[in-house]
């Protein structure tokens, strides 16, 4: 499982978006210094209101987010918490054809990995 690093840190690569980027989307509620602390495990424990925020810019799920934070968050949709997807990936906001696509992908690039 990815760490909240790790998920931070795709999230904005799957954005397009630099650390300055990201702190002025966030209107400097979080600031470009404690956002690389956070992508690089410098943070131990975030703040839920920064998470809130990061959440928000990102289209990502706040649950998820707080989850890899290490908070106990009830589990409100069972589709995620079953298919393990990433907080990325489910940032994404994929049709279920797109889904399928994806996981048809995977599947393809797997069958290939082990010929």
């Amino acid at each position: 499982m990815p760490t909240l690093g790790q998920e931070l840190s795709r999230l904005r690569s799957l954005k397009g978006w630099t650390l300055r980027d990201v702190e002025e989307k966030t209107k400097r509620k979080v600031s470009n210094s404690y956002l690389y602390q956070l992508e690089n495990g410098g943070v131990k424990e975030p703040s839920p209101n920064i998470l809130y925020e990061l959440s928000v810019v990102y289209g990502a799920s706040y649950p998820d987010l707080m989850k890899l934070a290490g908070f106990v968050v009830p589990s409100s949709s069972p589709q995620a918490s079953h298919t393990g997807a990433s907080v990325a990936f489910n940032a994404l906001d994929l049709t279920s054809q797109e889904r399928e696509e994806v996981m048809d992908f995977i599947e393809f690039m797997r069958r290939k990995k082990n010929r």
